[in-house]
């Protein structure tokens, strides 16, 4: 596009070049010397530069362009004059039909004024609209099209022009069940009874049948209740025995945590008798030094040995290697012989391996039945979800002078919160965790910059 209007540009500057213009002179376009001005300056740029002589120069080119197509001086006489030869040879007048039910001629309808002046009467060409041109995802599009030649050249079908898999309708409906026959069986919408009223082949091609979902994620992982009922002697005004009951079921949890405790205290406490005193110490040292002396010296020791085994090693002679192999060969039939006969007597041994067998089979069918039970055992445990155990909350007791009788006096114990937090513990649906542990902030740092050294 630039090299275009470079190009008129320079023929422009031709001295053949016609201008359409009257106030465009031909002295003003080869003007002669300019004025000489430092434009280095920037108050230079505007005020000594003119530039109305390139706006004329270009508004003329342009006005050639819209009236006549292109530059007067490249054009043809032909296309720049005709000869006018009156209306002798001008094209007889088409006349319009009569419209029925008129007589005479019409003349043929002329253009309206504001079509006349909106119409486009410049002669330069519309610009080619890229965007018009552009397709979207076309790279894609060739891909695909080149992919579908190659599968059409191989003889196969795009999967997706293949026909779809037809599917079994099983409750198709029928005229008894349509909506609008009154004599269609009754349907109690309150009933406990699900009807199925969508197609399955619907379901399938649209892709809104419900997904099938994994048998483990809809079974229990505990089934430990959600609210678990206290016993009865944790009533605010419980009976004697059930109160008892539940002080002698705390007891024997304190009493297993005291265990615990002592077993601990044992393990980790130190024995007098064995701690080291000086005698002790001093025999020791003793024993050290007299085994120091008993000991030879032990390169003398290892040459002697390394000569002992030099010397019992001694080559095989070929009758030594004859009769090792007659004795391997004879090793190996006796072991046949042995085998051979232990099969034979297997089939005399047929009721003890029978009962063998069958109290095999026994001991694995009480190991599955004890494994079942112990995996229904353990739906009512905690398990080990996470580094930390899962420790069951103290019970909620109060001893026998705190009770009151009465609710409205009653001391509450345990925390609402706590408990749900520890169900779900036990329950597994979240691992046991422990208080996040605040670590301390880091302590502040104070720093003498320059410009405070500058101030004092």
């Amino acid at each position: 596009m630039a090299a275009a209007r470079r190009a008129k540009r320079v023929a422009a500057l031709q001295p053949g070049f016609m201008t359409l213009k009257t106030s465009i002179k031909e002295e003003d376009l080869n003007s002669g010397r300019r004025k000489r001005v430092n434009k280095n300056k920037k108050k230079n740029w505007s005020k000594h530069v003119d530039v109305n002589d390139v706006e004329d120069f270009l508004e003329d080119v342009r006005l050639q362009e819209r009236t006549t197509g292109g530059l007067v001086a490249d054009k043809k006489d032909d296309d720049l004059f005709f000869l006018d030869a009156g209306d002798l040879k001008a094209p007889p007048q088409t006349a319009v039909e009569p419209a029925e039910g008129r007589p005479g001629k019409r003349k043929a309808p002329r253009p309206l004024y504001v079509d006349l002046v909106l119409k486009n009467k410049s002669l330069v060409p519309v610009p080619k609209d890229v965007l018009a041109y552009q397709v979207p995802n076309a790279k894609k599009l060739r891909r695909v099209a080149k992919k579908a030649e190659q599968l059409a050249a191989e003889g196969k079908v795009p999967k997706k022009h293949r026909p779809l898999k037809k599917v079994a309708r099983t409750n198709k409906t029928t005229a008894s069940d349509a909506p609008n026959n009154p004599t269609r069986d009754y349907y109690d919408m309150w009933g406990q009874e699900v009807k199925e009223t969508r197609d399955p082949w619907f379901l399938q091609q649209t892709r809104k049948a419900p997904v099938k979902r994994w048998g483990k994620l809809t079974e229990k992982q505990s089934l430990v209740p959600a609210v678990e009922i206290i016993d009865p002697g944790g009533s605010y005004n419980p009976d004697f025995f059930s109160h008892q009951a539940l002080l002698l079921k705390a007891h024997e949890v304190e009493v297993k945590k005291e265990k615990e405790e002592q077993k601990i205290l044992r393990q980790l406490a130190v024995d007098n008798d064995d701690k080291a005193t000086e005698e002790t110490v001093f025999q020791e040292q003793v024993e050290g030094l007299e085994e120091e002396d008993g000991e030879d010296n032990p390169e003398d020791v290892d040459d002697g040995c390394a000569l002992g085994i030099l010397n019992l090693v001694e080559k095989k002679t070929e009758k030594q290697r004859k009769r090792e192999r007659q004795m391997k060969v004879k090793e190996q039939r006796r072991m046949a012989v042995l085998y051979t006969t232990g099969q034979h007597q297997q089939l005399f041994q047929l009721r003890s391996i029978k009962l063998s067998l069958r109290q095999r089979e026994q001991r694995t069918k009480q190991r599955q039945t004890q494994r079942r039970a112990n995996q229904e055992a353990e739906k009512y445990t905690a398990r080990r979800l996470g580094k930390l155990k899962f420790k069951a909350q103290d019970l909620e007791v109060q001893l026998t002078n705190e009770l009151t009788g009465s609710l409205r006096t009653l001391k509450p114990e345990g925390s609402v919160l706590k408990d749900r937090f520890k169900s779900l513990q036990k329950r597994n649906l979240i691992e046991p965790r422990e208080r996040a542990k605040f670590k301390p902030r880091l302590k502040v740092k104070y720093v003498e910059k320059r410009s405070f050294r500058e101030i004092t």
